[in-house]
């Protein structure tokens, strides 16, 4: 199952997700992001006030009875994010974390692993209401390629089980929730399909499984580990400075050999390989006077 499931995801990371793309429109130069930050947070403050959970239709809905709202109910995670030196505020609803049976990994996704989930998303609209879906999905795709407010949010859930029989691919019992998601988190300033400038994102989100320690260029270190300055965000070390971070780098330390092939040991994994006596604490995958 783990082979299989390695073999759907490297078919389908290169294909493009609608609603986790990069944006396709235009963004204005020296926009305020930090001031949209601000404006992101009160407008999804107020969603939140004036909306709750309904669990039969397992459906956000807008508060008609004196229902709890979402902002006071205890589901409801509030996370601080940091993202180009901007401070953004996303909240994630959980309905159940998970309960992942094997070969589904035991634990959470990291930032940089490829996950395996149903969606639908819908847009915010000013404060108080929501679009018609923009999306409704299942696939994989890597947490690392995504928009932020998906990366931050689902490593806080779990896959669940596999029992699939003779029929569709069918999974019970995995992490289940709702994602509120900032603008500075999702597409910005800039557009996507019926997306406009700075909306906020609501996603009905199902965490089915996910590839522990996606190894996304191969090279026998896991994406999570390719993290040189342990800022916890390995898409921006890039050792040989070539404009390709080493997570989809097949030569970290760009000196002709391949990082896989600098295994001196030959256990698989180049991490604990080290040749260079005056660098006693290189890698020789990240060190070029090392071949």
């Amino acid at each position: 199952m783990i082979k299989i499931k390695h073999i759907f995801y490297f078919a389908l990371v290169s294909v493009l997700l609608y609603s986790c793309g990069s944006d396709n429109g235009s963004s204005v130069v020296n926009f305020d992001h930090e001031a949209q930050a601000v404006k992101d947070k009160d407008s999804l403050i107020t969603f939140l006030k004036n909306y709750y959970y309904n669990a039969t239709l397992d459906s956000v809905k807008v508060i008609d009875n004196g229902q709890t709202s979402l902002f006071d109910d205890p589901k409801l995670v509030t996370k601080e994010v940091k993202e180009n030196d901007i401070d953004y505020t996303l909240y994630y609803y959980v309905n159940r974390v998970g309960t992942p049976v094997s070969p589904t990994p035991s634990g959470n996704p990291t930032v940089m692993d490829s996950v395996y989930s149903k969606y639908r998303g819908q847009r915010i609209i000013r404060k108080d209401s929501l679009s018609p879906d923009f999306d409704n999905n299942t696939a994989w795709f890597p947490l690392s390629g995504v928009i932020r407010g998906w990366t931050h949010s689902f490593i806080h859930f779990k896959g669940g089980e596999n029992v699939t029989n003779n029929g569709p691919i069918t999974y019970i019992d995995g992490g289940k929730g709702i994602l509120f998601i900032p603008s500075g988190l999702a597409y910005r300033n800039g557009t996507r399909g019926s997306i406009l400038p700075n909306e906020n994102l609501l996603f009905y989100i199902e965490l089915w499984d996910f590839v522990e320690n996606t190894d996304d260029d191969q090279d026998g270190v896991p994406s999570i580990f390719e993290d040189v300055d342990e800022d916890g965000d390995p898409r921006n070390d890039d050792t040989d400075e070539d404009r390709i971070p080493n997570y989809a780098d097949t030569d970290d330390d760009g000196d002709g050999k391949l990082t896989k092939d600098e295994d001196a040991n030959g256990d698989g994994d180049p991490r604990n390989d080290f040749s260079d006596p005056d660098n006693p604490t290189l890698p020789d995958y990240l060190n070029r006077n090392i071949r």
